[in-house]
């Protein structure tokens, strides 16, 4: 079984199964794709992510805003608690740093991030985190405001291996994506043989960065399985070794998650000794 662990599903492509949610979900739980993390970009998004989750008992949802989402006023702590408390969420975030694109300025996604930290923490939800370009300020937000106990994830990971251990060694999961299967993507694969596969999550984050062979397509969370695949080449173990021990660190990390688990899903972990 695997976890899409980060996915835009109110971002469906229409070229994407029709642009059908539930053809698209279909499609992957014949992969076995069992669970879906609908990751939220804007509060505004949040209400419609949470109705897909009502519709949908594999689909769990976050609350946040993308550090690259330019907004009329920032959200306070107190907006983002609301939204995760409101509609359910089981982490909050996409959050982060983006220092590769000026759009929203550093000092405006810092303050952000920062914001974002406080309400994870007086929740105590899971983190989900974007970083590109900002190593030093996102260590140093994580050291300052997360609690290591409840942590986060480090999602489409293409940082350096130095900072995912000092990540791991503040709590944090690291998410592998689509990007570990490109050509020139050497290092990722790289992280994919030498990260602890107890701290490692697969992702998608559809419909952005599909796979090999599915490149130049809207990526879809059945694709999340190509990403397994392989991080399994890499480490030189069977695929069903990387589905079930990421889907164990995905219901590890996102606790709330359980809730909502599937009843089908529920059993084969139990009987996995998972949860």
């Amino acid at each position: 079984m695997f976890v899409d662990s980060h996915c835009h599903l109110d971002r469906l492509d229409p070229r994407t199964h029709e642009g059908d949610l539930r053809a698209t979900l279909a499609a992957a739980r014949e992969r076995h794709v069992s669970q879906f993390l609908a990751i939220a970009t804007t509060l505004e998004g949040v209400p419609g992510l949470a109705a897909m989750a009502r519709e949908h008992e594999d689909v769990v949802i976050s609350a946040g805003v993308h550090p690259l989402h330019e907004v009329p006023e920032e959200p306070s702590v107190e907006a983002i608690m609301q939204s995760a408390d409101e509609h359910g969420a089981v982490g909050i975030g996409e959050t982060g740093l983006d220092y590769h694109y000026t759009v929203v300025p550093r000092e405006v996604q810092h303050e952000r991030f920062r914001r974002h930290l406080i309400a994870a923490r007086q929740l105590g939800l899971p983190v989900i985190i974007h970083t590109r370009e900002a190593r030093e300020d996102t260590l140093a937000l994580i050291r300052e405001h997360v609690d290591p106990e409840v942590g986060g994830v480090l999602h489409c990971f293409t940082e350096d291996l130095d900072m995912a251990r000092e990540a791991v060694g503040l709590g944090f999961h690291i998410s592998l994506s689509g990007i570990v299967t490109f050509r020139n993507a050497t290092a990722v694969r790289g992280l994919a043989s030498q990260l602890p596969l107890d701290r490692m999550l697969i992702e998608t984050d559809s419909p952005y960065l599909a796979p090999v062979p599915h490149r130049g397509k809207p990526n879809e969370p059945a694709w999340v399985v190509e990403v397994a695949e392989c991080i399994a080449g890499e480490r030189g173990i069977s695929v069903d070794e990387v589905a079930m021990q990421t889907t164990a660190n995905f219901y590890r990390l996102f606790k709330a998650a359980k809730a909502d688990v599937s009843s089908d899903m529920k059993q084969s972990l139990t009987q996995a000794g998972l949860i």
